[in-house]
């Protein structure tokens, strides 16, 4: 079955605009509620978003949906994505909801979806959704219409959850940490979890008003945080994506630090008290070629899996992994979530600083990268990586990266982009090489 609603990350589109609007958000609530009304208990669904203006509408819809087949609906207001999987499976919950375009700016947005066990959904689920929001939906009789509610209290239990974290001796006092909460979903939250654990807290990016999610604040503008990090002479700095799924951390001398390095620190401290499970890390094709190398080092593997956190977990959960993520900032950590969670993997990376008694400088930068390029190329429909030419410039590529290095090359699952991405141990051939495919998908396209 071909999809047209969901993508490689639940369903996320410009608002207002094709699968993104509010009477497609409503089929979607009718259509996952009538696929999870199994059994004869009363139903439950947690829906929580981050800080866009279009949330507001896109929560209605989606509680108009719900409660139109029986289903009953908890709201949050805004949280990470992570605290909306936890909270599906600490309440009981038949299905979980996230309104959120992650690190997208303010004009997308997206719907995403957890089972009962705060894991996002299979593709087998998905499918069946998809094939639901074709036909119209069966609705409740008018004495099982389900209910709406708001709990006051969803923060707190998140905060307390990320906290369990780390054990209970472990204080931040003495650390100063600049925390970038991308005015989006954790801007209450990560300040305030990181701040109850003793450090002093500057924040940034804590002022959502509907439209300044991820603008120039945030993991994927990092000016901001660097800058801070330096004038205020902090320890480190914290920054978070629109959803908070994502970290990337920055030392004390303003230099970033990427989710590779973060699972290079995070798994070399597991393994040391032989708490690392699945004998490595598993990450995605975009890791660096230096991680690899790292952990090999250290007798660790590095599963790669395709893009994406779901294909991490997925090979997480098979070979019986506990640590994974992608280079972007996704930090999956199975003992403690079950999806990617920026506020608690920061939690470890600030408990390594205490208990190490070293510097950001020195802890977080475990191994040396090779060289990386990565470059995005904008299309407008069709299918450039299908041409000809760019076809042979790839193969031309590969060949003479062959033995040297690594080229990937792939269609983003979210935006009209094809992405380009090449390593290797020689800085200029890598670049040589993105260069001349990009200028071949972007005469194809």
């Amino acid at each position: 079955m071909v999809r047209k609603f969901f993508g490689t990350d639940g369903i996320r589109g410009r608002t207002n605009e094709g699968v993104m609007t509010a009477a497609t958000a409503m089929r979607v609530g009718q259509a996952a509620g009538r696929h999870f009304l199994r059994g004869d208990h009363r139903h439950r669904v947690v829906i929580g978003k981050d800080t866009r203006l279009s949330g507001y509408m896109m929560e209605s819809a989606l509680v108009a949906g719900f409660t139109s087949v029986g289903m009953d609906v908890v709201t949050t207001g805004p949280l990470p994505t992570p605290a909306i999987a936890l909270l599906t499976r600490e309440m009981r919950a038949d299905l979980g909801v996230m309104i959120s375009a992650s690190h997208n700016k303010f004009e997308d947005n997206g719907i995403k979806l957890f089972g009962p066990d705060g894991f996002k959904l299979s593709d087998e689920d998905e499918l069946a959704i998809e094939a639901l929001l074709e036909c119209e939906p069966p609705l409740a009789d008018a004495a099982m219409i389900g209910r709406a509610r708001r709990i006051e209290d969803a923060r707190g239990r998140y905060i307390h959850a990320v906290k369990q974290s780390v054990s209970n001796e472990t204080r931040f006092d003495g650390l100063k940490v600049v925390v970038d909460c991308a005015n989006g979903a954790a801007y209450q939250v990560a300040p305030s979890a990181i701040w109850e654990l003793g450090a002093e807290v500057i924040t940034l990016g804590d002022t959502p008003n509907g439209t300044n999610i991820n603008d120039g604040v945030g993991s994927t503008s990092l000016d901001a945080i660097c800058e801070a990090v330096v004038r205020e002479g902090a320890d480190v700095g914290i920054a978070l994506d629109g959803d908070a799924d994502r970290l990337i951390v920055v030392d004390e001398k303003g230099r970033t630090v990427d989710g590779d390095q973060i699972m290079a620190q995070i798994a070399t401290r597991m393994a040391e008290k032989g708490a690392l499970r699945g004998g490595g890390v598993v990450a995605t094709v975009m890791s660096n070629l230096g991680l690899e190398r790292y952990l090999a080092g250290k007798g660790l593997s590095l599963e790669r899996t395709k893009v994406g956190d779901r294909h991490v977990l997925a090979r997480m959960q098979s070979g019986g992994f506990n640590v994974g993520g992608e280079q972007s900032g996704h930090m999956i950590l199975l003992d403690h979530a079950t999806t990617g969670d920026g506020t608690l993997a920061a939690l470890r990376v600030l408990a390594g600083l205490v208990r190490s008694g070293k510097r950001a400088s020195e802890l977080l930068h475990v191994f040396d990268p090779v060289p990386q390029l990565l470059k995005n190329v904008r299309y407008n429909g069709g299918a450039p990586l299908e041409a000809e030419q760019v076809k042979a410039c790839i193969a031309a590529a590969e060949a003479e990266l062959s033995g040297k290095g690594r080229l990937v090359i792939r269609a983003s699952g979210t935006e009209p982009l094809i992405r380009v991405m090449a390593e290797g141990d020689d800085g200029q051939q890598v670049e040589r090489v993105v260069d001349r495919i990009c200028a071949a998908v972007q005469e194809a396209a």
